[in-house]
């Protein structure tokens, strides 16, 4: 028999022994999450006091009368009945809801028709993405309302062709049935951003399906609807949500086309540029802000509905699986 091995109690393995050490680790993850806040911090402060502090100070103006020059004074939701039985506040609202209702389906379908386009392989197609794509870049700048103004003013290129072509309506701008199209070419001349987002989206559409759809004899219409658009829904949705949210925000365009008038007759009297009125014009701050949460709630409400409304119609590839 060989010699009796004998067992020690106390002896443990090394291995068990390593969680012990664990919290000698801990100073060094405090450093580096201390470094990261550091690195965070002036994120954090340019959030709080340009965009929570403000956002905060509003809600509270919302509910006091404050012209700037004295001290706020509690009205409660006085600034709201106020502002509903407003006139010209309805008016806002209408002139807006028809520029939104108007201008952004036209804005996305010739997004998607030039993108449908250029998704095709051909000469000198990068020019053409940029050339495309440059309007997007200039479109929201004061330079750019000036020129537009002056294209759509009486005596003006825009004038000459419709009298050229038997339409006699004069120059837009200064027509009030006719100035918030105006806004609305503008917009729509704007298209190359969301162009870019549905030509990419058009790249990732597998070509198979093509290729058995055209010898299932789909013609280019069926291919179209039952592929490209399936395919392409989750990017439709994203346009569409991004783009309706950027039009009830319209300021800078109707400020500048209208001579900072918004009219005439408060045609291009747009949700925004009323709120500029109430709030720098005529120094009630805390009517504007009341208008300005008002204007929160209603797109945070189309963004609730969009995206109730996507199970109908956005199809996503995790589904397919």
């Amino acid at each position: 028999m060989g010699t009796p091995v004998t067992l020690v109690k106390d002896s443990v393995p090394a291995r068990a022994a390593r969680p012990a050490a664990a919290p000698a680790g801990r100073p060094g993850r405090r450093r580096e999450n201390l470094a990261g806040y550091l690195f965070m911090s002036p994120w954090i402060a340019g959030f709080l006091l340009l965009t929570a502090g403000p956002m905060v100070a509003s809600l509270y103006f919302a509910f006091t009368d404050y012209n700037l020059f004295n001290s706020p004074r509690w009205v409660g939701f006085d600034n709201f009945t106020k502002m509903f039985d407003d006139p010209r506040w309805q008016k806002s609202v209408e002139v807006t809801a028809k520029y939104v209702v108007i201008g952004t389906p036209l804005k996305l379908l010739l997004a998607l028709g030039v993108a449908l386009l250029l998704a095709q392989s051909r000469r000198g197609q990068a020019f053409y993405r940029a050339a495309f794509y440059a309007p997007s870049l200039i479109g929201a700048s004061v330079s750019v309302g000036f020129v537009w103004r002056s294209l759509f003013s009486d005596g003006a290129i825009v004038d000459r062709t419709q009298t050229f072509l038997g339409f006699h309506v004069g120059g837009w701008v200064g027509n009030a049935d006719w100035v918030l199209y105006c806004l609305v070419a503008l917009t729509v001349w704007q298209f190359g951003a969301p162009m870019v987002i549905f030509l990419a989206g058009l790249k990732q559409v597998p070509r198979e399906l093509y290729e058995a759809a055209e010898m299932d004899g789909a013609g280019a219409f069926r291919r179209f609807w039952n592929i490209t658009l399936p395919t392409i829904s989750p990017v439709l949705f994203f346009n569409v949500l991004l783009e309706t949210i950027h039009s009830f925000q319209i300021f800078g365009s109707a400020y500048v086309v209208s001579n900072t008038y918004c009219g005439p007759a408060d045609a291009t009297l747009v949700y925004t540029c009323y709120l500029y009125q109430q709030g720098f014009r005529n120094a009630q701050m805390g009517f504007a802000a009341a208008m300005a949460w008002m204007l929160l709630l209603a797109v945070a409400l189309v963004t609730a509905v969009l995206f109730w409304s996507q199970n109908k119609w956005v199809h996503y590839a995790e589904e397919a699986r």
